[in-house]
C-alpha cells in the first residue's frame, strides 16, 4: 500500500492533457518531500506579508522582530535561546540585538548565573508597545490560515507538529550519514 503522501489523487494522474502539470498540484501530490514542502509553503505565505508589514510600518527587519517576538514569549531569554528556536545564525541575531538595544527596544540584563557569557534580554516599554501593536496581526493571520480546520483537526495538527519539533534534535544540524 503506498504511503498517503504519495497516493496521488486520480484527477492529478489521469487528466489526459498534454499541458505540463500545475506546479502547486505537482508539489502537493508528486513531491518526494511532501511534509517539508507544505511547511515551507505555508510559512512563506504566512511570514512574508507580516514581516514586510512590520518592516514598512516599524522599520524592523525580520531578525529584529523575531528577537522582540521571542522575548515577548519568554522574557529574560538569551541570544542563544533565540537563535536555537528561530533558525537565525548567532551573528545575524547579534547584529539585531545590538540594533534593538541601541534603539531602546530591548535591554540587556545581568549575566545569567552559571551560564558563561549568556546574558538575559528584556523588552523595554517601547519594545512591548511594538509587540502589543503587532502581535494581534500575527494571531489574526494564523486564525485565517487555520479557519478551514475544525477545532479537533487544529488540535491534532498542533500535537503532531509539536512532536516533530520536540524531536528535531534527532535529525537537525546534520545530513544523513551517506551524504556527510
Amino acid at each position: 500500500m503506498p504511503a498517503p503522501q504519495v497516493a496521488l489523487d486520480e484527477k492529478y494522474l489521469s487528466d489526459g492533457q498534454d499541458m505540463p502539470p500545475d506546479m502547486l498540484e505537482a508539489k502537493l501530490w508528486a513531491n518526494p518531500c511532501p511534509f517539508t514542502f507544505r511547511i515551507n509553503y505555508l510559512a512563506l505565505l504566512y511570514n512574508t506579508p507580516l514581516y514586510n508589514w512590520v518592516q514598512d510600518v516599524y522599520g524592523l527587519k525580520r531578525p529584529e522582530y523575531v528577537v522582540l517576538y521571542s522575548l515577548s514569549l519568554a522574557d529574560g531569554s538569551s541570544a542563544r535561546d533565540i537563535s536555537t528556536t528561530s533558525g537565525f545564525p548567532k551573528n545575524t541575531l547579534s547584529r539585531a540585538i545590538k540594533l534593538l538595544e541601541s534603539s531602546g527596544l530591548i535591554e540587556k540584563g545581568k549575566k545569567m548565573p552559571g551560564a558563561g557569557r549568556k546574558q538575559a534580554l528584556h523588552l523595554s516599554q517601547t519594545g512591548w508597545e511594538i509587540i502589543n501593536k503587532t502581535k494581534p496581526a500575527f494571531e489574526q493571520q494564523e486564525r485565517r490560515m487555520l479557519k478551514t480546520l475544525t477545532d479537533g483537526e487544529r488540535q491534532m495538527l498542533f500535537e503532531l507538529l509539536s512532536k516533530v519539533v520536540i524531536h528535531a534534535e534527532d535529525w537537525s544540524g546534520s545530513l544523513p550519514g551517506h551524504l556527510e
